[in-house]
């Protein structure tokens, strides 16, 4: 995928429902802020991404999204721009529950690209509202430097998007520098 801006990727920071093994997306049905571990990190990526010159920052509306991307909009001087398509995967009737009740509904990872739960997404669904966000994003800018600051699964899903992975591919696991299969808390990407 052709893009007329240099994108960096970056996964909220540690929010207290990761410490509590919860699902949450929206509508948020809880106060979920970072923790103290999920706010140091983002400070650190923070002064990481001083040299990289973000001149825009777009962010899921999210309570643990919005307080990553304050963190580091204020080493620039930028204001947040929130938009929806960002949000996290919607987990429907189990937004606000168990994590370990959410993965077993499903029998795999790749169950999960076009089943959903009652009232949530799929990955098909996330992907086409990401994917969106970024064509959208890309043709109003060019030559910009643009710091994208969402979840796990909207994140990976644009990455194999942008590197021409399938959809299997990308939730399956695209292994990051760490040799890791997942975008972990606080994780900055380089999308191209």
């Amino acid at each position: 995928m052709k893009l007329n801006n240099k994108y960096y990727l970056l996964r909220h920071g540690e929010a207290k429902s990761n410490v509590e093994n919860i699902v949450s997306c929206w509508p948020e049905k809880f106060h979920n802020p970072l923790t103290k571990k999920g706010v140091a990190k983002i400070e650190r990526v923070a002064k990481e991404l001083k040299n990289k010159n973000i001149d825009l920052i777009f962010s899921s509306p999210l309570l643990r999204t919005k307080q990553t991307a304050e963190i580091v909009a204020k080493t620039f001087g930028l204001k947040v721009k929130f938009d929806k398509r960002l949000r996290e995967l919607g987990f429907g009737t189990f937004n606000n529950g168990s994590a370990d009740k959410f993965i077993n509904y499903f029998n795999s990872i790749k169950e999960r690209i076009k089943k959903r739960t009652p009232g949530g997404e799929n990955y098909v669904q996330v992907l086409k509202r990401v994917e969106g966000f970024l064509k959208d994003t890309d043709k109003k800018n060019k030559n910009k430097n643009i710091l994208i600051v969402s979840h796990q699964a909207p994140l990976l899903l644009l990455l194999g998007k942008v590197i021409g992975e399938p959809i299997e591919k990308s939730m399956d696991g695209i292994v990051n520098a760490k040799g890791e299969k997942r975008i972990t808390k606080g994780e900055l990407i380089e999308l191209n």
